[in-house]
């Protein structure tokens, strides 16, 4: 059963007149949770947006490419979209009821942070609401300043990212700490390692340009010190 099918059928188990937000309170246990994952990428996601009415193209894109959204599929997530959009629960309480069901200090906030950011920069500009929107979800989150900010480097191309914050070390660690830090990511970019802490198969693209990303900022941090 793929996941836009288990999606339509936790959206079709609401009550009447329950919102989206109800989901999540449904969804707490594996393998649920990747239900429950993918909708609140795309219930925050929507709360994000500031267009009226129906996904816009560039959002469709987006989801197709966190998701990997079949043609056929579409509708289910612009489904969730619009529900999103119209349910009368505002974003801190997503975010509240995203928290309570992964607990504390659970890496699949930054899973969450990072389908957010694709999405954001969609359209190929990152405005000031967008910026003050994730960084309000992250607190919710719990994400700490410093991996919000590698985060924002990685997506945000208003500078040229720096490396040490894009692995969230500083610059006066020795290069033996850093690497450390360098294959901590990776281990946790690991497909498989994602997929255990709740993220949906279909959305383990996002490992891809994660490990391009730190892999890149290790190979630019080796370079200067052996400069």
């Amino acid at each position: 059963m793929s996941i836009w099918t288990r999606i339509s059928e936790a959206i079709s188990a609401l009550a009447a007149g329950e919102g989206l937000s109800a989901v999540f309170e449904k969804l707490r246990t594996p393998p649920e949770r990747s239900v429950a994952f993918t909708i609140a990428v795309i219930a925050l996601s929507a709360k994000m947006a500031k267009a009226d009415g129906l996904v816009t193209r560039d959002e469709v894109t987006a989801f197709r490419e966190v998701f990997s959204i079949d043609p056929q599929d579409e509708a289910g997530a612009a489904k969730v979209f619009n529900l999103a959009r119209k349910d009368v629960a505002g974003y801190e309480e997503y975010a509240r009821q995203i928290k309570r069901m992964f607990g504390d200090k659970s890496p699949t906030y930054c899973d969450l942070m990072e389908g957010l950011f694709h999405i954001a920069m969609a359209d190929g500009d990152y405005h000031p609401a967008e910026d003050q929107f994730l960084q309000r979800v992250a607190d919710i989150f719990g994400v700490p300043q410093p991996d919000f900010m590698a985060l924002r480097a990685r997506f945000v191309p208003d500078a040229t990212p720096d490396p040490y914050t894009v692995l969230g070390v500083r610059p006066d660690m020795s290069l033996a700490e850093i690497r450390k830090v360098w294959r901590r990511l990776v281990r946790e970019s690991h497909p498989d390692v994602m997929m255990a802490r709740g993220v949906p198969e279909e959305a383990v693209k996002l490992s891809e340009r994660r490990l391009i990303d730190i892999n890149r900022a290790w190979a630019d941090i080796s370079e200067r010190a052996d400069a």
